[in-house]
């Protein structure tokens, strides 16, 4: 008899101030088998991100209180380096990010469909090794010395 162990659930932490986003995307991962816990403010994300692991978090760059950005330092300087993806609606954004050890893994530009955030999730969390490009064309990696000098 073959004996089939459970892959264990990975946890996304989902910090995002537009409500629309904050709660359509969590029920969507939840649906698709993560374990997700959701914040609309950088305060209240950080504070969850005190009290439990996560495998992935999804911040909002423009978020109230402590921002994308300001939570990415925290999480770099508490050696928690776990995978990021920042999304935002600007992409001057990543210029506040262009030092190597605060970059996220993956920067995806608002609007985006739920499809492009499933994929990056999927890419980042190791379950898919399709390439981001290849099915996600809004997801932006680490700027280029080129866009940062247009920023």
């Amino acid at each position: 008899m073959l004996s089939s162990k459970a892959k264990p659930v990975q946890r996304i932490l989902m910090m995002d101030d537009d409500p629309f986003f904050c709660h359509r995307n969590p029920e969507v991962l939840i649906r698709q088998g993560y374990e997700v816990n959701a914040a609309e403010a950088g305060g209240v994300g950080w504070e969850d991100l005190q009290l439990n692991h996560c495998h992935l978090v999804i911040i909002e760059r423009d978020l109230p209180g402590l921002n994308g950005i300001e939570i990415l330092k925290k999480l770099r300087s508490a050696r928690r380096a776990g995978p990021v993806i920042m999304t935002t609606g600007k992409l001057s954004s990543a210029r506040a990010t262009r030092h190597a050890p605060l970059q996220p893994v993956v920067t995806l530009l608002k609007p985006h469909t739920i499809t492009e955030l499933l994929g990056a999730g999927d890419v980042v969390l190791g379950v898919t090794t399709i390439a981001c490009e290849e099915f996600v064309p809004t997801i932006r990696h680490r700027p280029t010395p080129d866009e940062e000098l247009k920023l």
